[in-house]
């Protein structure tokens, strides 16, 4: 078990840097100086605060800086940790899929081929607020979140994972684009999978092609108005049974990486808010596996 912070950043340093140096470093030829503190250095800082839950940038380097001076003796002040970041959400995100792929080495051929497919909102500013929040017009838009019963203000992120929780890709939208128009994105780049999502991916035709070009097979629930199909899937009783796994995703990615109360302040911003949240989760599951944890047990680590 990871017992203490530094331990922690130990255990993800070592991982990140390792795939770092890999992928990453060979293909690097920008030109001009380096800061002092390595990329692998701050993409570790920023998966640990994730990890921890304290996503908020100046209070967590501050915590770093003040209790753990020798962890990181060349920690960047705040505004040049965030552009740094933020220029490096793409690496992220590659280190990521890295991680992914390592993980789906371990599950046997069932896990990988039956898949969960959902949704949950992203909102960047109070309802109240919205109509006043010209940084974000032409890109968020209004949405309705079914579970709360709420309108809100901002993206939906639709995710793509195993049914043991592992996120295997990801769409961020308007609000107001409506589930099934994300199917086709999602699914066309996978084959010979069978994937279960609720009535909002509802979409016969799609279901249909996705099952006829790319051996997709996608269940969703049927409609309370739609006649009862007279030859149901055999998966489909299985459906609200593994809807947990998705439903312990969704509330993992709410309140342990508060995905839904982000601090961003421009969509290149929120982006790597949400890459940096993903990478961490499925660093957590990898960390688990490591360790030889259940991979659902990613409980927040308390250690700050």
């Amino acid at each position: 078990m990871i017992a203490s912070f530094t331990e922690l950043c130990t255990y993800v340093y070592v991982v990140i840097d390792d795939l770092y140096q890999a992928l990453i470093a060979p293909q690097d030829r920008r030109p001009g100086p380096r800061g002092r503190c390595s990329e692998s250095e701050l993409i570790t800082l920023t998966l640990v605060a994730e990890l921890t839950g304290q996503d908020e940038e100046g209070p967590f380097l501050a915590y770093v800086r003040r209790n753990h001076p020798t962890l990181f003796p060349l920690l960047p002040e705040r505004s040049r940790y965030n552009r740094r970041r933020r220029r490096l959400t793409e690496v992220t995100n590659r280190l990521r899929v890295a991680l992914l792929q390592r993980l789906l080495r371990r599950l046997d051929a069932s896990e990988r081929r039956l898949c969960l497919l959902d949704s949950l909102p992203v909102p960047v500013v109070g309802f109240a607020h919205a109509r006043g929040s010209h940084r974000w017009y032409g890109e968020a838009a209004y949405g309705y979140n079914a579970a709360k019963k709420q309108t809100f203000y901002g993206f939906k992120l639709h995710l793509l994972a195993t049914q043991t929780g592992v996120v295997l890709d990801f769409a961020l939208v308007p609000a107001n684009r409506v589930d099934g128009d994300l199917t086709a994105p999602l699914l066309s780049e996978t084959a010979r999978l069978v994937v279960l999502g609720d009535k909002a991916y509802l979409n016969a035709p799609l279901q249909a092609a996705l099952a006829r070009h790319h051996e997709v097979t996608l269940l969703t629930p049927q409609r309370a108005n739609q006649t009862p199909d007279p030859h149901p899937h055999p998966l489909t009783p299985l459906l609200s049974s593994l809807r947990q796994a998705i439903e312990t995703l969704n509330a993992q990615l709410a309140e342990q990486f508060q995905i839904e109360r982000n601090r961003a302040k421009s969509v290149p911003g929120l982006c790597a808010r949400i890459q940096a949240k993903l990478t961490a989760h499925t660093l957590g599951v990898y960390l688990n596996e490591w360790l030889g944890q259940p991979r659902r047990a990613l409980a927040a680590l308390n250690l700050i």
